[in-house]
């Protein structure tokens, strides 16, 4: 008899943000949320960023109520894809879906999203990948892979697509959200999961009115395999100086695969913008930008300092436009523009819409190990 031999595991890659994308997907805001006291503002914000992303890809929303986004772009509505679902918040960063590639073939890793370690609900948020697949809004050969004994948010991830992750270790071993497990294992699982050499991880890093307990993307951003835009401290007498001088550390340390230092490219400590009613500080980043196929869409403040942001950020995307935003309502809520927006790779995204399709059932894949 001759000797069995076990398949050999597929070749997982996550894909950087940089790739070719079909979309972008965010989650609209509505008054069962907290944007409720200032709804009409924050939807403002969300439709100027629809309107940059659909200029150049594909745009998915998941809403409560189609009507809503209808009122908010009546001209451009035909062209969004929509999924009418129940939603707790808006954060399409930490529970959309994140996207690989096993063996070259699309694939979705639907971990759990807990509202950043239990801080807020999360129930109806944590099932919308599952959804939006079950649904059929994406491609026949997408897989779906069930990783719901993990939980991970896409803010806390930064990968270079050539099996380099950048990460926090604040965030990934905080409490109540995966530290029932050590970071060798928690090390071990992510690297199968998303097919990683190796993990580059943050130990310093700090961003006042912060709830994610300190997201990569509010930080340090990965620009292109060897390039790493980050928040630099400006200001000994900042409340920030300390830890973002000992994350700046921590990067001029870091090494590529090939061994050589990474070129980093400052971004300014946004000025301090506080919120109207209690005082308390903001969390105004400009490293929470959005890769856009052949555009950046970058956060503003109203600051003299997003000019010098938008040009330090115009070096580091040489033949992408730069495009600010201003974001001071997404802020009130502790958040930017990368958290509200979920790039998808190209692959990914049916081409007709997905009311169209016919429902598929959920995929039982077994999770991966």
């Amino acid at each position: 008899m001759k000797p069995t031999t076990e398949a050999a595991s597929p070749r997982i890659r996550l894909p950087a943000e940089w790739e070719p994308q079909d979309g972008v997907m965010l989650t609209w805001p509505h008054a069962g949320t907290d944007w409720a006291p200032m709804l009409d503002t924050a939807v403002a914000c969300f439709a100027a960023i629809v309107r940059e992303i659909v200029k150049r890809e594909r745009c998915l929303i998941v809403c409560r109520d189609a009507a809503e986004v209808r009122r908010a772009l009546p001209d451009l509505y035909a062209e969004l894809l929509i999924c009418e679902l129940e939603t707790d918040d808006t954060w399409a960063r930490d529970h959309g879906p994140i996207s690989v590639f096993e063996d070259g073939c699309p694939c979705l890793l639907d971990f759990t999203f807990n509202g950043w370690g239990m801080k807020f609900a999360a129930a109806h948020d944590n099932l919308i990948t599952r959804e939006l697949y079950r649904r059929g809004f994406f491609q026949p050969q997408v897989a779906y892979r069930n990783q719901l004994h993990r939980v991970l948010e896409g803010g806390a991830i930064e990968s270079d697509g050539q099996g380099t992750l950048l990460t926090t270790a604040t965030c990934l071993l905080s409490a109540n959200r995966n530290d029932h497990y050590s970071k060798a294992e928690l090390e071990t699982f992510f690297k199968e999961a998303f097919g990683l050499d190796r993990i580059l991880w943050l130990r310093h890093g700090y961003l006042a009115g912060d709830d994610t307990d300190s997201h990569i993307d509010t930080l340090a951003r990965l620009c292109d395999a060897r390039t790493i835009a980050y928040v630099q401290s400006d200001d000994p007498t900042d409340e920030h100086d300390d830890a973002l001088r000992r994350m700046e550390e921590e990067l001029r340390a870091f090494r590529t695969v090939d061994g050589h230092p990474y070129t980093l490219i400052s971004l300014p400590m946004a000025d301090p913008v506080h919120d109207p009613e209690d005082g308390h500080r903001l969390p105004a980043t400009y490293a929470n930008f959005l890769i856009l196929n052949g555009a950046v869409l970058v956060p503003t403040y109203a600051s003299p300092k997003d000019v010098l942001a938008l040009e330090r950020l115009d070096g580091a995307f040489p033949g992408r436009e730069i495009v600010g935003i201003d974001c001071r309502p997404l802020i009130r809520q502790h958040g930017s523009l990368h958290c509200v927006t979920m790039h998808i790779p190209s692959g990914f995204l049916k081409v007709q819409k997905a009311e169209q399709c016919p429902q598929k059932k959920l995929c039982a894949s077994a999770p991966l190990r």
